[in-house]
């Protein structure tokens, strides 16, 4: 076990207790054997990282798995605008992270590796011909993709590029061919708001079970694009292959979460469904289409109401008048 403060006072090698944590990442890693863990605790880590090819926060040559300890809210990887996030090779893991401001040709928020309960945001591939501002052949589970842009004139998968997504949220992100993601697999993820400036908004050349993706833009299949299939998912046009695919709206409660009416609860398929769903609640059985199982009085704690006016004077006679005939 090796261990990483960004405020650590005594940072000694090899970093196996607080008193002596790396300030870094990359120094423990670098201190480190295949298999060993990595523990982070909270901060915004900038520094460190090595040169391949591109400029990398955090790059692991080893199978590590790396989390941090109080999640993504907490522990933040920045790539400045200049470098990459993380580049995880020979199996390495990474849970609980922000992956933030990386820029690359590909990848700019992680190349490679399986990333766990992270987000990642603000992130860009660029160059003319660029792939995955989020995310370039990884697997994802439970994660947040937001933002991100393949920013290139000729740029392929805004979130996401080749990748296998599980129980993912990708939104507001952007490119050429796969505003949301270009290939892989995605099983119960949630596609919204994501464009292209070509074609394929939500999904370009993707296999989509028990995913919702809806609401996206693109001169060309604004949703999906003809290459992409379905099974158990929620889109619009109904796709012409696939089983158990709807149309319908999804009456979302937000870009990811299900209303109470929403037709997508309980129309996905078991065999689809992996893990927990985006709150770390069960998956139903069946399963719900989307990222996330609408679980009944799931949320805790005292409601607050806030109202506002939009006019802060009340209207007199004079100017009633003035204002003409309703």
């Amino acid at each position: 076990m090796h261990y990483v403060d960004v405020n650590s006072t005594h940072p000694t090698p090899p970093y196996t207790n607080w008193t002596t944590a790396a300030t870094n990442i990359q120094d423990a890693v670098d201190a480190s054997i295949a298999n060993d863990e990595i523990v982070v605790t909270n901060g915004t880590y900038a520094t460190g990282g090595r040169v391949d090819g591109t400029m990398n926060r955090v790059f692991v040559d080893k199978q590590l798995n790396i989390r941090s300890v109080n999640g993504a809210l907490s522990t933040i990887i920045d790539g400045g605008g200049s470098a990459r996030c993380v580049a995880l090779y020979y199996g390495g893991t990474l849970s609980g992270f922000t992956l933030t401001r990386g820029s690359s040709y590909n990848g700019s928020g992680a190349d490679g590796g399986t990333l766990n309960n992270c987000i990642l945001s603000g992130n860009s591939a660029v160059g003319w011909y660029s792939e995955g501002g989020g995310a370039y052949y990884c697997t994802l589970n439970n994660c947040v993709l937001s933002g991100n842009s393949a920013a290139g004139p000729y740029g392929y998968g805004g979130a996401a590029y080749n990748c296998a997504l599980s129980n993912c949220v990708l939104t507001g992100n952007s490119a050429y061919q796969g505003g949301g993601t270009y290939g892989g697999t995605l099983n119960n993820c949630t596609l919204t708001a994501n464009s292209a400036s070509g074609s394929g908004g939500g999904a370009y050349g993707c296999t989509l079970n028990n995913c919702i993706t809806y609401f996206n833009t693109a001169p060309q299949g604004a949703n999906y694009d003809f290459s992409s299939f379905f099974n158990y998912c929620c889109t619009t046009p109904l796709p012409v292959t696939g089983a158990g695919n709807i149309s319908v709206d999804p009456q979302l409660a937000s870009a990811s979460h299900l209303s109470i009416a929403s037709p997508c609860r309980g129309a996905g398929n078991a065999a689809y469904a992996t893990g927990v769903d985006i709150d770390g609640e069960a998956w139903f059985s069946p399963p719900s289409i989307g990222c996330d199982e609408y679980h009944a009085g799931a949320a805790t704690g005292p409601l607050s109401v806030a109202a506002a006016a939009s006019l802060t004077k009340p209207c007199d006679a004079m100017s009633a008048k003035s204002a003409g005939p309703a």
